[in-house]
């Protein structure tokens, strides 16, 4: 699971460089590669300084995202009651989610094909646990943080999409024809612009540039950390655990800003596009047996914990739901892993059927 998990964080440093490139396209294209290199300085800059120097640029950038989430619900409110004067649209309510728009396109196949998406996005939060080794106080802030991932969620994630559903139809020609690499605008930056709320939506696009340098910045963190600890546990080349009088593990950070020089392929407009759509599968899927294998060591823990005589009650933290929240955890990633399978398998089988009826028709 270390090695899955360290290899999912090298692999979204570059998607998420790819990324943060790409939303400055939509004030002016600039040849992506100056971003790549800009954004990368950044990052090495502030792996100088440490975790101090990763802890302060989480905490404004944190700031940041936290006032733009709430300002958009706010706004999102107000839009969906048609009480923006310059949105035509007038009360919009649910329209969205019922024909000819819908809020579940391309059926169940439709459905199941965001998992992978959704995956990504939510990966992350487990972050709260790499952190201990590094925390003033583990026992009394992890188990906070901890406790505080399930309402962040709830509130920013759920909330968000669920007014960003109702404010933006799925039908619209700026979603339909944009997918990876090629995608120009975010879907909050488009409800803006569909209120007809002027200079809003440039000040939206810079703080979605600016939550995708944090993921960035988050991915460099965790990845040095999880080859470090496992370099000193020998189970990664031993040189891979060295740390400088600063507690700063150069040999991983190298490491991790190589793996970034991989968003330079977005040179090449033929392979740009397909190197982005695999670097967001390979992280989306390996989040799924990340967290599978967390609850499964959640639940073996448990058990070893009681057959060597401890008491719960002995814990610092205990899990919400327990083991039992574990195994539901664990079910939920096997089916998003099953859907998975589902989508590929289907989408082969259409072309495979597609081709052959095409050939036939040809000699017909």
């Amino acid at each position: 699971m270390g090695w899955d998990y360290a290899i999912q964080w090298l692999t979204i440093l570059p998607f998420e460089i790819t990324a943060a490139g790409i939303t400055i396209d939509y004030w002016k294209h600039y040849n992506i590669g100056i971003w790549i290199a800009v954004f990368l300085t950044i990052l090495a800059v502030v792996q100088i300084f440490g975790i101090r120097g990763y802890g302060e640029v989480e905490f404004v950038l944190a700031m940041i995202k936290i006032a733009a989430c709430t300002g958009f619900i706010i706004f999102g409110i107000i839009v969906d009651c048609g009480g923006v004067p310059t949105d035509n649209r007038g009360y919009i309510g649910a329209r969205y989610w019922h024909s000819p728009e819908q809020a579940f396109r391309n059926g169940f196949k439709g459905f199941c094909s965001v998992f992978v998406t959704a995956s990504f996005a939510y990966g992350g939060t487990e972050l709260t646990g790499l952190a201990a080794a590094e925390a003033a106080d583990p026992r009394k802030e992890i188990p906070k943080a901890t406790k505080q991932v399930f309402w962040r969620i709830s509130f920013f994630y759920i909330v968000n999409l669920f007014i960003l559903g109702l404010i933006v139809p799925s039908s619209s020609n700026v979603l339909l024809d944009s997918s990876g690499a090629n995608t120009k605008a975010s879907p909050f930056v488009l409800a803006i612009q569909l209120a007809g709320v002027k200079g809003l939506p440039s000040v939206f696009n810079a703080v979605i540039t600016i939550a995708v340098i944090s993921v960035a910045n988050s991915a460099t963190y965790a990845s040095t950390r999880t080859l470090q600890a496992m370099a000193a546990q020998k189970m990664a080349p031993k040189i891979l655990a060295k740390v400088d009088s600063k507690g700063r593990p150069i040999p991983t950070v190298i490491l991790q800003l190589l793996f970034g020089l991989l968003a330079f392929i977005n040179e090449s407009p033929s392979v740009g596009d397909k190197v982005f759509t695999w670097l967001l599968a390979l992280s989306g899927i390996a989040n799924f047996f990340v967290y599978g294998s967390i609850c499964v060591a959640h639940i073996r823990f448990r058990k070893a914990w009681v057959y060597h005589g401890h008491s719960i009650d002995e814990l610092p933290y205990k899990a919400k739901f327990g083991v039992i929240g574990s195994y539901i955890c664990v079910f939920l990633n096997f089916i998003c892993l099953a859907a998975q399978f589902y989508v590929a398998l289907w989408v082969r089988y259409t072309c495979s059927f597609f081709f052959e009826n095409s050939s036939a028709l040809t000699l017909t």
